[in-house]
């Protein structure tokens, strides 16, 4: 095959330049030249030794290389249907493009799901439904006893992503939205950005690098107080998340490519431009759950009293119940719990971490809520969930579980023009999201999709209380498990109550 390409490649090339020779018109010449250009490259690849591939199929090969760099976006364009995409299938991502553009949302000739497929799950609504405009319960208050600012929150927020992991533009737009839409903006672990200070409220994260409340000593991320305070201390602050694991890599800390790691990264975070950040994967600032509890008082109280919470991917179950039972015995415990989904992930992760470690949102949220109420800390602590929620049934589903507020990320990202290109991790996000790339990143128009932002976070909102008034309750706080049901089997149907309570 080599040979015959070679050949033909040759050949026109030759016979270009006859043409050329006789004809000597501009378009000859172009031709001659792309000719003689593709010539020399299925030389070159004849006889380098990298690939046998390119050895064997000189130019022809190259093609592989590309399709596969687009495959995702071909797959999701012309292959896959409404419902068989993933990670987020077309019929979801369709739902936050049409909700933050104010598009008609609506869809004709009826769902496309199996109703009567194992898994299928369902609301049953009341044969008086109640008006979803006199609805309530879309906001909730965070704040325990030993809380002395308490906040009112959406129960929709923007779950953790840093500047870094995304652009200027993606972070100054998510905030402006948040702002505009009175809902709160986490900032990830990567610290506090100017791009974060737009006005909206912020979750504070404070990860295993102590990014903007710490430093390095002799190599080692430490945590510092004084920074701390420095950030803690702004009014736009509202609540403070110490992050022990997240959904993407549990028990590995965070990833920045060292590709997105600019200068202006560098410097709000203290390290190294141009390399890779690995945070590291536990805290330094305690290691056993009494100094854990004196850690979370010391931010409280450096926080001059605003809610701090921790994150977490649900992993073994005894340590989870051993740290809730020592909240209850010391007699102090956080805020708020964020249960982050071993499904959950924007950016970059290892492989075998994303897939095969950590708990499911679903078993790990309703694990937490039960020990919060064998150990009697519900009423104190708020849970926050944090999953793939992407429309109002994920939402009322994870209410119903024992969630008292969602976070979302990747559906955030798509109300931003996120086009699930799968590229976070490269720099090369193609709309601007997720990439440090200056000329990618002026294409994202903050302007406009600041107020799309806003638009999906309200349209959200207002569809959970149309679901809400369906099942004929007053307020979105009364939703309990034994209203949403799944498929078990062809025959049998099962409220989540009856599955996991």
């Amino acid at each position: 095959m080599r040979n015959t390409i070679l050949s033909i490649l040759i050949t026109a090339t030759i016979l270009s330049g006859v043409l050329v020779y006789f004809l000597p018109h501009i378009g000859n010449i172009i031709l001659l030249s792309i000719s003689g250009l593709l010539t020399l490259i299925a030389i070159y690849d004849s006889f380098q030794t990298k690939h046998s591939l390119l050895r064997a199929f000189p130019l022809i090969a190259r093609l592989r290389w590309f399709f596969e760099e687009e495959r995702d976006k071909i797959q999701q364009y012309f292959i896959e249907d409404n419902l068989n995409g993933t990670p987020i299938n077309r019929e979801k991502r369709s739902i936050v493009y049409q909700r933050a553009k104010l598009a008609k949302d609506t869809i004709p000739f009826g769902t496309q799901h199996n109703v009567y497929e194992k898994g299928y799950e369902f609301v049953k609504h009341s044969l008086f439904p109640k008006t979803h405009h006199q609805t309530k319960g879309e906001r909730v208050l965070f704040g325990s006893d030993k809380c002395t600012k308490k906040y009112s929150g959406s129960i929709i927020n923007i779950s953790a992503m840093s500047f870094g992991s995304l652009s200027s533009h993606a972070i100054m737009a998510l905030n402006q939205g948040a702002k505009m839409g009175n809902f709160a903006h986490n900032t990830g672990e990567g610290g506090i950005s100017p791009y974060h200070l737009q006005g909206g409220d912020l979750i504070f994260q404070v990860g295993t690098g102590y990014f903007g409340a710490g430093k390095s000593v002799d190599g080692k991320r430490v945590f510092d107080e004084y920074i701390f305070k420095q950030n803690v201390i702004r009014p736009e602050v509202k609540m403070i998340e110490i992050k022990f694991s997240q959904g993407a890599k549990p028990g590995h800390g965070g990833i920045l490519p060292a590709k997105k790691n600019t200068l202006e990264i560098a410097k709000i975070r203290a390290v190294e431009a141009g390399t890779q950040v690995d945070s590291p994967p536990g805290h330094s600032a305690f290691s056993n759950y009494s100094e854990m509890i004196d850690f979370i008082q010391k931010v409280r109280d450096l926080s001059e009293g605003k809610p701090v919470g921790i994150k977490f991917c649900v992993g073994n179950n005894d340590e989870i119940e051993q740290m809730i039972k020592a909240f209850a015995e010391a007699n102090n415990y956080p805020d708020f719990i964020s249960v982050d989904g071993g499904e959950g992930g924007t950016g970059a992760a290892p492989l075998e971490f994303t897939n095969y470690i950590g708990s499911p949102l679903v078993e790990g949220l309703v694990f937490v809520n039960k020990l919060l109420i064998q150990y009697n800390l519900k009423h104190q602590i708020k849970i926050i969930a944090s999953g793939k929620a992407i429309d109002a049934f994920d939402i009322v589903k994870y209410l119903a579980l024992g969630a008292d507020a969602i976070g979302m990320a990747r559906s955030f990202m798509l109300s931003l023009g996120c086009i699930q290109a799968r590229e976070c991790n490269l720099d090369t996000c193609p709309v601007g999201v997720a990439t440090q790339d200056e000329d990618l990143v002026e294409a994202l128009v903050v302007e406009q999709k600041n107020v799309r932002v806003k638009n999906y976070h309200n349209k959200t909102i207002t569809a959970v209380k149309e679901m809400v008034a369906a099942i004929g309750l007053d307020s979105i706080e009364d939703i309990q498990a034994n209203q949403v049901f799944r498929r078990r089997k062809d025959e049998e149907i099962a409220s989540l109550e009856e599955i996991y309570y």
